[in-house]
């Protein structure tokens, strides 16, 4: 049987250029396909974005909205993919940070894995919520008014909108059944 729970919801997945962990873009990618949803690519420049194994080329994608004409309203849920390079160049561009917080002002899901919730800091959306994270982000998330715990998968309610986090690869199951389930 097909899972259809998602079927007509857009969600987006906003990404740098380059520095993507593949694996935390395609898993939930492939979850939100497989529950009939539609993932959609944003990035900051027009083009193909630039994945990595760790500290590996891997495959390029091609972007399907620039951040720039992207319009949170349009999405059902928000993933930001991790990977070190790219939520630290993503937390420089002033329309991803905008769209991250205009996203987070709403009452629909962000998810959020390794090292991605850096733009969150920058989006100044966290105080209050319960996360994880890569552990090396504990300060900065603690920093930035959040409670941060070392679990698999932490869905916060306590925002206008959930707040799905994951540590890293290993947790991508759970990280993706939670985004699914929070969508749904």
């Amino acid at each position: 049987m097909t899972d259809t729970s998602l079927q007509g919801k857009k969600v987006a997945f906003l990404v740098a250029t380059e520095g993507i962990e593949q694996v935390e873009l395609t898993e939930p990618w492939k979850a939100v396909q497989e529950a009939g949803g539609e993932p959609v690519l944003i990035s900051t420049k027009a083009g193909q974005v630039q994945a990595f194994d760790h500290l590996d080329k891997g495959d390029t994608f091609d972007v399907d909205v620039v951040v720039d004409d992207a319009s949170p309203s349009e999405y059902a849920a928000l993933v930001l993919p991790g990977g070190v390079a790219n939520p630290d160049a993503l937390r420089t561009s002033l329309s991803a940070v905008k769209f991250v917080g205009q996203f987070a002002a709403s009452t629909r899901p962000i998810a959020a894995i390794c090292h991605a919730p850096w733009t969150l800091v920058e989006a100044d959306v966290l105080k209050g919520r319960r996360m994880t994270s890569w552990p090396s982000l504990r300060t900065d998330l603690r920093n930035a008014g959040a409670e941060w715990v070392d679990e698999e998968v932490v869905v916060d309610l306590s925002g206008p909108g959930p707040l799905i986090t994951s540590r890293n690869p290993d947790d991508l199951p759970a990280f993706s059944k939670a985004l699914v389930e929070a969508i749904a």
